[in-house]
């Protein structure tokens, strides 16, 4: 049984605050002297780094599209192991999930999942009395999400809080706070969302920090405290990264470089888990600022991020890039997922990159997003061929042949179309992947980098 006290934050739609908030309050608790579990809904990558610096843990996802329902529950227990409470930060809407999947991969469906009650998130500044019947009707949707109260943002005036609190009297859903327009407490964006903390991390620091002050001036602490230690035990299993791709004991453990820094930002912490259970010793390094691959590399993971935006510093260090193409070269594992598979063509906006693939690069006016359903095409160190997985993508770039002439996946929804390169041992597509639904993905990635 997992008895965690918690929370879900949720919001009628995108834009409302909801990353604010349940910044704010990870941070507030957090300095009350409460060990705080930070989760995420959905295939985020960016939030949970603002997540993990006002908690100091990492950051993790709940993806009931890509991780499947079952795995919810239990990745939710991993995280949240010996942490006073845990607050999970919702996805869009409260009852948006994936396109033509009912609640799947939904706010909602996690809630639900999880017996957690939802904090509301309402953007009042452009309503008063009709915030009641918003707040109604997302409480009656379904009986089996439990709204237990309303934090109200972007308030203008001492009377627009008056005209909203007693609208609320009514409903039967609590207000638990009350938050003011506050420039200060905004997170600058661009391209693909919120700017990563590791390109900003001091101004980040400071962003916390004053979404915590707003949070202890205008909600209900206590309250929410005493909510979230209403939801009852969870029957389930935490997951254990060990028990899914638990390797041999004793002997070498093959060097894993695992590509970090302010370019390549988008990682799933569950993944270096189970790379360091199937056997291997994970080392991270920054392929802005290192000008070679860790000692003994057998394999090389590079994630997602935004090469885009440091293409020249990338592109400027040679010896980093030479020592990546002679890896490729010799056979070794490679897995690279979107920031990682632009970083291994020829060229990214004309600046010459490893030159491992036979493509180029470039930024595009057209944002690629949603969920994937793939199969996997030929036999690589990621997957064996016939392989079905589910995934994300998100980019607005584009790649030139789009495919190599051994693509990595064949995308079944939503539409069908192969994407990726498989070439000796690289694995590079711009499908984002989620290895505790696929942890022998690990097994096979460790195994391929040899004794």
């Amino acid at each position: 049984m997992v008895a965690v006290p918690r929370l879900v934050i949720a919001a009628p739609s995108s834009g409302a605050g909801k990353t604010t908030v349940a910044t704010g309050l990870m941070a507030a608790f957090a300095e009350r002297g409460l060990a705080v579990s930070p989760h995420k809904v959905g295939p985020d990558y960016i939030d949970p780094g603002y997540h993990a610096l006002a908690t100091g843990r990492p950051g993790r996802n709940l993806d009931a599209y890509m991780c499947g329902t079952e795995l919810v529950a239990p990745l939710f227990a991993h995280g949240a192991a010996g942490c006073d409470l845990a607050v999970v930060e919702g996805v869009m809407g409260l009852y948006d999930g994936a396109a033509g999947e009912g609640e799947l991969a939904s706010t909602a469906q996690v809630a639900k999942v999880l017996k957690a009650p939802v904090v509301l998130v309402v953007d009042a500044s452009s309503q008063s009395r009709s915030v009641a019947a918003l707040v109604h009707g997302f409480a009656s949707w379904d009986p089996q999400v439990r709204i237990g109260g309303v934090i109200l943002n972007k308030v203008a005036t001492d009377r627009h809080e008056r005209l909203l609190r007693e609208a609320l009297e009514e409903s039967g859903v609590p207000v638990l706070g009350v938050l003011r327009r506050a420039p200060a407490v905004a997170t600058p964006s661009r391209h693909l969302g919120l700017v990563p903390v590791a390109e900003r991390h001091t101004d980040a620091v400071d962003a916390v920090r004053a979404q915590a002050a707003q949070v202890r001036a205008g909600c209900d602490l206590e309250g929410l405290l005493a909510l979230a230690r209403s939801a009852p035990a969870l029957d389930v299993e935490p997951w254990s990264a060990g028990a899914c791709a638990g390797g041999a004991a004793g002997g070498s453990r093959p060097v894993v470089a695992v590509a970090g820094g302010a370019a390549f930002t988008f990682s799933y912490a569950e993944h270096a888990e189970l790379l360091a259970a199937a056997g291997a010793e994970v080392v991270a390094f920054d392929p802005l600022r290192d000008e070679a691959l860790p000692r003994g590399t057998r394999g090389l993971v590079i994630g997602g991020g935004f090469p885009e935006v440091y293409a020249p510093e990338l592109s400027a260090n040679e010896a980093l890039r030479g020592a990546v193409a002679e890896l490729a070269r010799s056979g070794a594992p490679v897995a690279a997922e979107c920031a990682g598979l632009l970083y291994l063509a020829r060229s990214l906006d004309g600046k010459p990159m490893c030159g491992v693939l036979d493509a180029d690069a470039r930024m595009s006016e057209r944002l690629t997003l949603g969920y994937r359903d793939a199969v996997a095409l030929h036999d690589s160190p990621v997957a064996a061929a016939g392989t079905r997985m589910r995934g994300h993508e998100f980019h607005r770039t584009v790649i030139e042949p789009g495919a190599g002439p051994s693509p990595a996946w064949g995308m079944r929804l939503p539409e069908r179309r192969v994407e990726g390169f498989v070439r000796g041992g690289v694995h590079a597509s711009y499908l984002h992947t989620h290895w505790a639904a696929a942890p022998e993905a690990a097994r096979r990635f460790v195994g391929a980098c040899g004794p």
